[in-house]
């Protein structure tokens, strides 16, 4: 009997569709996203290096203290506005966004949003 993907495995397969056209360089690095059901991350990276070039998370604690739970939109807006200022200060005005494989909606868009109010490009 042939088993259906999991929701995860379906996520990865759009992901890998996805990285296939978004590529982040020196000058427009990637704003990469990726959430869990308690927490929600996002990263800028620098793909011809390799490299993480900012990084927040729920996780940080300069929002840890201000919210009650990670995994919600109001988590999402803190995170998407404490990435663009991180950005903004190490010189980064553009970015791709890549949505890891998520619709756009909900936290994904929420984070985004915040990230565009906050200054950043893309």
């Amino acid at each position: 009997m042939i088993q259906k993907p999991s929701k995860n495995e379906i996520r990865i397969r759009k992901h890998a569709r996805v990285r296939k056209k978004v590529f982040g360089t020196a000058e427009r690095p990637r704003l990469n996203v990726f959430r869990s059901l308690k927490h929600i991350y996002a990263q800028i990276i620098d793909d011809t290096t390799g490299r993480t070039l900012v990084a927040a998370s729920t996780l940080d604690p300069a929002i840890k203290g201000k919210l009650k739970h990670g995994g919600n939109k109001e988590a999402a807006k803190e995170v998407g506005t404490l990435v663009a200022k991180k950005a903004l200060d190490a010189g980064i005005t553009s970015v791709v966004f890549d949505r890891g494989g998520y619709i756009y909606h909900g936290r994904v868009k929420e984070l985004a949003e915040a990230a565009r109010e906050a200054g950043l490009i893309f």
